[in-house]
């Protein structure tokens, strides 16, 4: 005696849509993932960081004399107005020129610095509002007697 239903044809046919719909699924969610890493942020923050991974060593070597000199600076940005205060090792003011930019980090946007000294030590330039967020500033003092300090400092604009 056989048990068994007779085989129809129609029982079975959504089977192949799925496994299909299933597999476009696939390929529209890799897509989507293909399109977020090519068009968002790459991950490098340094221009051939390669090259520059090569030559720590010359990194390490003008940290080393940077410290040696003993300069410190605090740089801060109130109400569009960015302050730069550099002391020696007994916190006596730094004579020197100033010069530098405002950078944006992640966008690359610079704005450029004109600091003018306000006393023995100390710069204030004047900028248009900038975004709010975070930005860098890289400056660099030359002092009276020829040596330099490089300053990179974070600072938050509101």
């Amino acid at each position: 005696m056989n048990t068994s239903a007779p085989f129809d044809p129609r029982r079975g046919h959504w089977i192949p849509y799925v496994f299909v719909g299933l597999m476009l699924l696939v390929v529209v969610v890799n897509g989507g993932l293909v399109i977020a890493a090519l068009t968002t942020f790459a991950g490098t923050t340094t221009g051939r960081a390669y090259d520059r991974g090569r030559a720590y060593n010359q990194v390490i070597e003008e940290a080393a004399r940077q410290a040696a000199l003993g300069w410190s600076a605090r740089v801060a940005l109130t109400q569009g107005r960015l302050s730069v205060t550099v002391t020696d090792r007994e916190g006596l003011p730094v004579p020197g020129h100033l010069e530098g930019v405002l950078l944006r980090p992640l966008e690359g946007t610079q704005l450029p610095l004109s600091l003018a000294s306000t006393a023995p030590g100390q710069w204030a330039a004047d900028i248009a509002a900038p975004a709010p967020g975070q930005w860098e500033a890289r400056l660099t003092l030359t002092g009276a007697n020829g040596a330099h300090l490089d300053i990179r400092q974070r600072v938050l604009a509101p």
